[in-house]
């Protein structure tokens, strides 16, 4: 039995469901990932190691914060003071929920801040009668865009810090300049497609803007106990490493006090969960996990690392391509696990200084972190997106997403080899 072929044959088959939508990717994740079990490729012990359960509990704390917080009407009153600043003209509203969106995710898991921004999205676009896609769209690739800037925006960049020990002031110094260019021209870029799209009467501007934001406030006593709880989890991701606590057991300590403190019923508050996303990723870490098992993920590592023959600008610049591609298709952090053992093996046969060795550590993270934004299942922020716009009656579609997103990464992967062979090879 060819167990390499039959785990990539499991992973295409489960992706080409994906993409077709014939199946659910909830169910086409799960059937991938068991069937890996039930061929023996994998383990269930194996599968189990490979779920990432620090991200599937910060995923389930945070729906629960978000969860209750919605109750009190706060995201009704953001939407309605971004409606004010931005006059009622809708791409500059996306505009500006997406540079929030690139900004909070540079210091906080760019999943917490979707699950932030997503509710106000909603509100404005339902407000304005416009499609909410466009504006869903803008803030999946905005949350991977600001992700990339710091070391705590996003898995591989804590990845990469942990075993090289660049600090915080190492990315934002060589990553944060190129990631503030990418975001302004990726804005730039959706003004384009889109400033003509939409159509929003005059009165119905006049109207949200006689709105008084303070009215959309609905539980004060309920706001100030989910504003403390969300502060206290902020302030968690902030001081993570400090602490020594993992970035889902803040998340979930605070859903916990604050069902403690509001005394929700868990039962009521656990349907506001997305069950499928949390599910569709178990499935998809498994399946992924079956070719980490297999050794499909090292041998094309590996075999990429030796193409290059020692040219040390064109492994750094196939590093980034590589790494982009893949993580569009490939969930990042088994890929990035893998290639930062062979970037070291790499540096110490060619007898290189840490210094010396740091451009490939920014090729692999700016690949890693914005190659996600090129399909809907390219990061764990498109994936929730995605399951909160199927829940609000607006499916996004791998195809329709794709269109957009795609070329819009190319463009970020083009500025980002620009930006290293100027300044780093």
């Amino acid at each position: 039995m060819n167990q390499p072929l039959i785990a990539l044959a499991v992973f295409l088959a489960t992706y080409a469901l994906i993409i077709s939508e014939k199946l659910h990717r909830a169910i086409a994740a799960l059937l991938g990932g068991t069937l890996l079990i039930v061929l023996g490729i994998v383990t269930q012990k194996e599968a189990i190691h490979h779920i990432d359960w620090n991200t599937l509990g910060l995923l389930i704390g945070m729906m629960i914060i978000v969860g209750i917080t919605r109750k009190t009407g706060v995201f009704q009153y953001l939407a309605v003071k971004a409606v004010k600043w931005a006059k009622g003209e809708p791409i500059y509203i996306l505009i500006a929920l997406a540079t929030v969106t690139a900004f909070l995710s540079a210091f906080l898991d760019n999943v917490t801040t979707v699950l932030l921004i997503v509710p106000v999205t909603f509100t404005i676009t339902d407000r304005l009668k416009v499609n909410p896609i466009p504006f869903l769209i803008s803030q999946v690739l905005a949350s991977n865009i600001g992700g990339t800037a710091t070391l705590i925006g996003d898995p591989p960049n804590i990845m990469i810090g942990s075993q090289t020990h660049l600090d915080f002031l190492d990315f934002l110094k060589n990553l944060t300049p190129v990631i503030i260019v990418i975001h302004i021209v990726t804005m730039f870029l959706f003004y384009l497609i889109y400033h003509k799209e939409f159509k929003v009467p005059g009165e119905l501007k006049k109207k949200l803007l006689e709105l008084n934001e303070l009215d959309e406030i609905k539980d004060f006593a309920l706001l100030k106990k989910s504003l403390f709880v969300l502060g206290l989890v902020i302030l968690g991701f902030i001081l993570h490493g400090v602490l020594g606590l993992e970035s889902a057991t803040i998340a979930l300590f605070g859903a916990a006090l604050l069902l403690t403190i509001t005394g929700d019923e868990p039962e009521e508050v656990l349907l506001t969960v997305e069950w499928p996303s949390i599910f569709f990723f178990l499935g998809l870490f498994i399946v992924v996990g079956g070719l980490v098992e297999t050794g499909v993920i090292d041998r094309v590592a590996r075999w990429s690392l030796e193409a290059t023959r020692g040219n040390f600008t064109l492994t750094g610049m196939l590093i980034l391509w590589l790494s982009a591609i893949a993580s569009a298709f490939v969930d990042n952090i088994p890929f990035v696990a893998t290639m930062i053992p062979l970037i070291q093996k790499m540096g110490a046969l060619a007898h290189m200084t840490p210094q010396a060795l740091e451009p490939l550590w920014w090729a692999l993270s700016l690949g890693a972190c914005l190659g996600g934004n090129g399909t809907v299942i390219g990061a764990s922020a498109n994936v929730i997106v995605a399951g909160l716009a199927e829940k609000n009656g607006y499916p996004i579609s791998f195809i329709g997403f794709l269109k957009i997103a795609f070329p819009l990464m190319l463009v970020s992967i083009i500025i980002s080899m620009g930006y290293l062979l100027l300044f780093y090879f």
